[in-house]
Parts: C-alpha cells; structure tokens; sequence
C-alpha cells in the first residue's frame, strides 16, 4: 500500500511539472471536517495548493518536499469569515469623507487588514460593502498573488435606499451632498423595484461575488430612521430576483423584525446581524434555509466605545439599544435548526480578532464549541457557495487550513490564537 501511495504522490508530482511546490504537514492531529472526531497524528500531502493525501503520521514524503512539522498541534480547516469590510476601521463611517480617504487609501488599508485577519487564521472572508473600486482591487490583488491575504468575496457597495443606512450623503451639507452625488455617483442607492433592479445589475456589472442591501435601518449611520424596515417588500423582491437570475447570492443587513421577515419572504440568502428576529423571523428562516449571521464581535466593538463620546448621539442611542439584545437571536436560531455560518463584521472593531467570534457563539449565543467551529469553516463555505473547494480537508481541495494548540472542538477560546496559516497552499503565518 505504502509503496502505491508513493507512486501517486510521484505521479501527482509529475503531472504538476518541475515547477509544483510540494508539503507535507506533520501533524498531532488533523480536523478534517469539524462535525467529525479529529484523526490522530497524520501527515497531510500537498502539491501545488491542493490537498493530494492524508495519511498517517509516517507516509512516506517525497525528496524534495518541504516538511512542516505541527506534530504537538491540531490541523483543521481555515475559518471563514462571512462578514467583513476590510477597508473600514473601528472610527465613524463619516470619517472615510476625510481627504486621504480615497478608493486608492481604502485599497492600502484592505490589504493591510486581509493580511491582519489571514494571520488571524481566516483562509476565506466575504467583503460585505465598501468603495465599488477599492473592495475589487483588494480581491484581485490577493487572488493574483500580488499580495498576501485570505481568499476573498466582494459585494462591492451596499444597496442603500435613499438617505437610509448606506448613503453616504446623509448628514452632511446637502450642497455638498449633491457635489459629491455629481462628481462620484452612489451607484446602490435607489428607489422603486425597476430602479433597485438596475441598481443591482450596476453593481453586478462591477464584477463582484455577492450582492448585499440594506434591509433596515443600521447602528452606525448617523441617522434617526431607526433600526426598522427600509426598502418595501417589492424593492427586496426585485433585488433578490435580479440577483438571483445573474448567478449571485443576496444578503441581507437587517435588524429589526419586520425588516428580517421581509427579505427572508423576499428570497435573501443570508440575515446579517438579526438583531431583533421574533419567533415568526426564525420559523420563516428555517423553513426558507436562509443562513444566519450574528456577527457577535460587532456589539464588542460597541462595547468598548459607547459613552465616550466617540459615537454621535444617534448613533450612541441605537448602540445602547442593541447592546440589550445580544446573543438573544442566535440563540433562538441555533435551537430552531437555522442553518448558522460566522460573520464578525470585522471593521466595527479591530482587524485581526476575528477569531474570538467563535468564543461568543458559545457564550452568548449558547452554541456548543463543535457546532460553532462547524459554522466557522463548513457553515461558512456552504453559504459562500465554496464548499467544493474548501471547509473541510480533503483530497483535491484547496490547501485552506491551520493549526493551534490543544482541542479546537471543545475550547473555541483557541482559535483566538491561531499558530500556523496557509492558504490556497501558501503559508501565510507560523506563531
């Protein structure tokens, strides 16, 4: 057997050319799939990014292979982070009118960030908002190796309703509103189901993975709209549909009940931070499938800035308001049997602590460790529509994985301090 096993890694290395890179990962153990039990110690095989075997601790590796020893660690897929905005910071969103605030500044600042959470043993994030220009540079640049990061899904810009959470006119100077209208147009605000069509259709023309609205009201803009429903019932349809019928996923931030209810019945594929979903919301989640995704650090990144005066009184009032319900929904979906992936809103708080996420769904929101860490890999890659490629560690797959100490499966607290990274069969960090 020993000597067959040799033969396809030759061969595997033959095919690939003189130029495939090829490792072999010593582990403890290996997490192959977190709803599994983790193997023993094991030896993972890859060539040219891609998972070509996992055996046991001494298979036989091919001269010349790069031996990386994690033999006093556990391996288990890369997390994926299902809701980040990687040129954003934890400062006001208005502070992105300052003048170095450009889309070239936004894509530094997201390769910056894409570094900072890929050492934080996130192999996959979904950019959800930001500059229609930079998101796509900062996704094609990491893709294109020109810069280290994780792999990345981009909705571009948000669809917004008009002078709701996402149009970044509201508050300001209407003169320099509209300056700022005619000189850089909001291409995903709109009004009307015809208009969120074509809205929808401009932003996918951008070339982007995933389309996001705004469901209602948000925290962070600096409004008094609420938290409640924004678009109408036929304006959701449309942009669900138009997405739909283009081959791209939909998600949805929503806070309020009524808002949730209406883009589940809309057809969204995912709820993003739920705040406020009632039973009614999580019974029409669960019978439509949608995903949810609580974003449980965003209200950490709350925590640590209401009442010092570094929110404006608006916003101060909607975070205190939210900061009562936390973990409350999730909690409700996860015993419904809604089907849960991570999300940090990464953005809202520091770059780079995405990991303590997992902790959260445990402690607030009453997940059990295994479970979390099942919607921080698989839950993840199947709302993304990547399933094939990555979640879980097997043969053919892409080379997504990491490493930390102890039991990832019973102490979520250990993927806050993740040890080793690669990704797509690049190493990205060894702590």
């Amino acid at each position: 057997m020993r000597r067959v096993l040799v033969a396809v890694l030759a061969c595997f290395a033959s095919v690939a050319g003189a130029s495939a890179e090829t490792v072999a990962i010593r582990a403890g153990h290996v997490v192959t799939d977190a709803a599994q039990p983790a193997r023993g110690p094991s030896t993972i095989m890859i060539i040219d990014g891609r998972i070509t075997a996992i055996g046991a601790a001494d298979m036989p590796v091919p001269t010349g292979a790069k031996v990386v020893d994690l033999s006093g660690k556990t391996v288990l897929p890369g997390l994926i982070d299902a809701h980040v905005h990687l040129a954003f910071g934890p400062e006001p969103w208005y502070a992105g009118l300052a003048p170095k605030r450009t889309a070239e500044y936004a894509v530094a600042t997201g390769l910056h960030n894409a570094l900072l959470t890929a050492r934080a043993g996130f192999t996959t994030v979904r950019e959800l908002g930001g500059d229609k220009r930079a998101t796509i540079a900062v996704r094609d640049a990491v893709h294109d190796g020109l810069a280290p990061g994780p792999r990345i899904l981009t909705s571009g810009p948000q669809l917004s309703i008009i002078g709701g959470h996402g149009d970044d006119t509201v508050g300001i100077s209407p003169d320099l509103g509209d300056a700022l209208d005619a000189v850089h147009p909001q291409v995903g605000v709109c009004t009307g189901a015809e208009g969120c069509a074509a809205a929808t259709r401009a932003i996918a023309k951008l070339g982007v993975d995933v389309i996001k609205f705004h469901a209602t009201g948000g925290v962070l803009d600096d409004g008094a709209k609420g938290l409640e429903q924004h678009f109408t019932d036929a304006e959701m349809k449309s942009i669900c549909d138009t997405a739909h019928r283009l081959g791209l996923k939909v998600a949805a931030h929503a806070h309020g009940a009524r808002g949730i209810e209406a883009a589940v019945r809309a057809g969204v594929d995912s709820i993003e931070h739920g705040t406020y979903a009632d039973a009614a919301d999580i019974k029409l989640m669960k019978a439509h499938g949608t995903y949810f995704v609580a974003t449980l650090m965003a209200f950490e990144g709350l925590k640590a800035r209401v009442g010092k005066h570094f929110y404006t009184d608006n916003v101060e009032a909607k975070a205190n308001q939210t900061l009562r319900e936390v973990g409350k929904a999730l909690h409700a979906a996860y015993v419904a049997g809604v089907p849960i992936a991570l999300g940090t809103d990464a953005g809202v708080y520091e770059h780079g602590r995405n990991g303590e996420e997992v902790a959260l769904m445990v402690s607030e929101g009453g997940m059990t460790p295994r479970d979390a860490l099942i919607a921080a890999t698989s839950g993840g890659a199947t709302l993304l529509g990547i399933d094939r490629d990555t979640g879980t560690l097997a043969v053919g797959k892409s080379a997504d994985l990491i490493a930390v100490d102890g039991d990832p499966q019973s102490d979520p607290a250990l993927l806050a301090h993740v040890k080793y990274v690669m990704v797509m069969g690049h190493e990205i960090a060894m702590h």
